[in-house]
């Protein structure tokens, strides 16, 4: 059994995606990062970076103690190598997938996130980083697109690349991006989106955010004001 500590956010449904595709047995604990759940020390000992997601695997593969995870991408490195799928079966094309999945956490989730930030929740309009973090997205959109030119999916079979950069394509309205822009990326965007277990990932964020309020204005200091003494 996988705890997964969960708030529907990009990072957050990575981790969804991947757990419904395997078919694993998991268990929602939601982490609400608005009203500052993320800070509260049960959740640290597993995250110390104060962000979700998070997993707890309950029955590792060696048989010994729970195993806490944090950070996205090594979330999801552990879990393919834990049922040996959706990560390559061999040397060349499992560096493909994970140098895929790197360049999702060092380029496509920061950039795009920068982006959702100034521009829809930033108290100020700042033009230059608005262009700054909508040009960059516009950029590592159209490296996907020529990556995806000829392929189905990002490392060939559909893997962990794909899980990670997928949640950070469906805003792409609010971050200013047409997908018309991008054929082969609008190609692969809908395959994916299609999916069943994309399906259910998405309809169990939506089940976990029903019970949340919209966001206020302390827990907009919560989530943008974090500094190395911020307590919930």
């Amino acid at each position: 059994m996988i705890d997964l500590h969960y708030w529907p956010t990009p990072n957050g449904h990575k981790i969804t995606l991947f757990l419904e595709e395997a078919g694993l047995d998991y268990t929602i604990k939601p982490v609400n990062i608005g009203a500052g759940e993320q800070f509260q020390p049960d959740f640290l000992k597993i995250a110390p970076n104060n962000r979700m997601p998070a997993i707890v695997d309950r029955d590792p593969a060696d048989g010994g103690e729970p195993i806490a995870i944090f950070e996205s991408g090594a979330i999801l490195l552990y879990l393919a190598d834990k049922i040996g799928r959706f990560v390559g079966n061999d040397l060349r094309s499992r560096t493909e997938t994970i140098q895929w999945l790197m360049w999702q956490m060092g380029g496509l989730g920061p950039m795009a996130g920068q982006n959702g930030h100034f521009s829809i929740y930033a108290p100020e309009k700042i033009d230059y980083a608005i262009n700054r973090y909508v040009n960059e997205t516009n950029r590592l959109y159209g490296v996907l697109n020529r990556r995806l030119e000829g392929r189905d999916f990002i490392a060939g079979a559909y893997s962990i690349a794909d899980m990670a950069c997928y949640p950070w394509i469906v805003p792409h309205e609010a971050h200013k991006q047409n997908l018309d822009d991008f054929p082969h990326l609008k190609r692969w965007f809908e395959a994916v989106q299609a999916r069943p277990a994309t399906v259910r990932a998405y309809a169990r964020g939506t089940e976990v955010q029903a019970h949340s309020a919209p966001i206020s204005d302390a827990q907009r200091k919560i989530l943008f004001g974090q500094t190395a003494n911020t307590t919930a």
